[in-house]
């Protein structure tokens, strides 16, 4: 890799590009605005993470509050007001944000270096331990400098970013020091500001950290652990060679999406066959039927293969998110419908769960099943999650659609409008109404420019069973169906007002285990399209946590609900008793009690298998 040439694979389009009319992604989305958003600010506030700029900055006295990585969570909410900012320019709270960017500035030192633990706490001690997170702060910083400038157009923190990403190159990179940096984040970072600055040298600074992993370079913290070891933060084999999914789930996770970046920067595609190898052994082998991955609190990570246990999952919310930042990538990368599929499974289940319906509790543990003490919380000491969400969820518009040489790409299906560019320069106008995910439904109106010869492809999920395709009402039978990659693709002259009529089968679906996942043997989930359903008490007040079990073919009913937004329940009978389920992200969003997403199934003789 040596010089980047012209993007390979699919283009991803920005929410920027998409608006959302989508009655559960809007409802989100406006409660992130009016109370997550504000709820993470305050927090920041009260709790010395914002205050520690200003020490640093030597405009106000006192010591460094907090931990060493604190200042990353700023970064994280500025970088989730930069894309609230981009669908509304708020006076208020852009007037906001610039004041804390202007104490972010102040803090930088002369050379550029910038974590305010090391400046007020240990000045002397500066990259000496690798897992200390002073890039992993840096990495979170100029994401929200890419942002907030591509929101406003103002350069002040983009010049933070680019001077801090400037002292990293001069100090770090071929013929000058090593460093393998203990968390990553900064590699798929310094992607983003290439992107946004047009500077190679940072896309190839992200490529050298990448190639600086399983050589014998990293010590510190993590590397003298004798129990975590540097499989603990993904430095046991060099990246190219990576076959399975190793250690912290987050760490994990930016890794692989960072390796994919670079693919689609540069062109040389030497990361695909790690890419598909470690992909394959997370999804089989190590991944919740809610997307969720990590199921040790011990490493906040991965054990051994099949170890899925339920009570005791750690599921961190940031890992699910994670997991829709990589396979988004890996969509685009090599256009397979298989990873748009995980990112709707862990953006409808193992994120969306991480957060209350008021917008201000959440989870960093997401366990699929609780006896009822495990609930929301306001805050914690590490906040990544609540900070993390507060940027995820405005964004989510940009994992709707992609572009390819034939036309746009439909990868996840929510309501509203894109304006597409092809990459002949045309342009689409597509607008989408659906009830998704509680209807299988999806209309979506064609509105090119003018009449055009192009391939729209719509994703045929997974789960799927069956479906039906009409265009302009007249019916396409499945026998001419033309499947690419798990793709339905449309190829014809399309003019403005052609409509396409997709229509899934959403059946109620009983979902078995591998039985090499001994926490599952024996045992049912309900899935229902994309969302996995979970027993709650509120519902179920007659049942005591898995001291019953369901027996085989039970029935299914579907039960319109205005409460918790405005959902689909699910009834069920089985001959014996009835059940009532609700999607597993709002669970703990009313009275506490027990909650199950595997429930024990009498014994039929069967042996089962996803």
């Amino acid at each position: 890799m040596t010089t980047a040439q012209s993007q390979q694979g699919w283009q991803g389009v920005p929410f920027t590009q998409v608006k959302i009319h989508d009655e559960l992604w809007k409802q989100r989305l406006e409660v992130c605005k009016q109370v997550t958003l504000r709820t993470c600010l305050d927090k920041c506030e009260s709790t010395g993470r914002i205050s520690n700029f200003a020490k640093a900055a030597g405009l106000m006295e006192g010591e460094f509050e907090g931990i060493y990585f604190n200042d990353s969570d700023v970064y994280k909410v500025l970088e989730g007001a930069a894309y609230l900012l981009m669908a509304d320019r708020d006076p208020e709270l852009e007037a906001e944000i610039d004041r804390i960017i202007g104490l972010i500035a102040a803090a930088q030192e002369p050379d550029g270096y910038l974590t305010t633990y090391y400046t007020l706490e240990a000045p002397d001690q500066k990259w000496t331990d690798m897992e200390k997170h002073e890039m992993y702060n840096g990495g979170h910083l100029i994401e929200a400098a890419v942002a907030y400038h591509a929101a406003t157009g103002k350069r002040t923190l983009l010049d933070v970013a680019c001077k801090l990403a400037d002292h990293y190159d001069s100090l770090f990179g071929p013929g000058k020091r090593h460093w393998v940096e203990g968390h990553e984040e900064i590699e798929l970072a310094l992607i983003k500001l290439y992107h946004a600055t047009g500077e190679e040298r940072y896309w190839k600074l992200a490529l050298w950290l990448l190639e600086e992993r399983g050589h014998g370079h990293g010590h510190g913290a993590i590397w003298d652990r004798e129990e975590w070891g540097p499989a603990y933060c993904q430095d046991d084999v060099p990246v190219r060679d990576i076959e399975k999914v190793t250690g912290h789930a987050v760490r994990a996770m930016y890794l692989y999406t960072a390796m994919a970046d670079v693919v689609l920067a540069s062109g040389d595609r030497t990361y695909e066959e790690a890419l598909r190898k470690v992909w394959a052994h997370t999804v089989e082998r190590n991944m919740y039927i809610t997307g969720g991955i990590g199921p040790s609190r011990h490493n906040e990570g991965f054990t051994h293969d099949y170890d899925l246990p339920n009570e005791s999952a750690y599921c961190e919310t940031c890992a699910s998110i994670a997991m829709v930042f990589w396979n988004h990538r890996m969509s685009l990368l090599f256009g397979e419908a298989k990873y748009a599929d995980v990112v709707e499974r862990a953006m409808y289940n193992g994120a969306l769960a991480g957060i209350s319906l008021s917008g201000d509790r959440f989870f960093y543990v997401n366990p699929l099943a609780s006896q009822g003490d495990h609930h929301r919380t306001e805050w914690f000491d590490t906040s990544c999650c609540p900070t993390n969400l507060v940027r995820f969820l405005p964004s989510v518009g940009g994992y709707n659609y992609a572009v390819n040489e034939e036309g746009p790409v439909m990868l996840q299906f929510v309501a509203g409008t894109a304006d597409l560019t092809l990459k002949d320069g045309s342009r689409i106008l597509m607008k989408t109404i659906t009830r998704y995910p509680w209807d299988g439904h999806v209309h979506v109106e064609v509105e090119p420019a003018r009449e055009a010869e192009f391939a729209v492809r719509l994703r045929l999920p997974g789960w799927c069973r069956g479906a039906k395709l009409s265009i302009n009402g007249e019916n396409v039978a499945p026998a001419d169906w033309n499947i690419d990659r798990g793709f339905l693709v449309l190829s014809r002259r399309w003019k403005p007002g052609d409509t396409i009529d997709y229509v899934m089968e959403m059946p109620v679906q009983q979902v078995h285990a591998r039985p090499e996942v001994e926490a599952d043997r024996g045992r049912v989930a309900v899935q229902r399209g994309p969302l996995v359903y979970c027993l709650e008490q509120a519902d179920n007040p007659e049942l005591v946590y898995d001291e019953f079990a369901v027996r085989p073919g039970i029935s299914f009913g579907l039960e319109q609900r205005d409460e918790l937004g405005g959902i689909v329940a699910l009834t069920g009978f089985d001959g014996q008793r009835g059940y009532r389920f609700v999607p597993y992200h709002l669970w703990d969003n009313r009275e506490p009690g027990f909650m199950q997403v595997w429930l024990k199934e009498e014994d039929d003789g069967r042996l089962y298998s996803v």
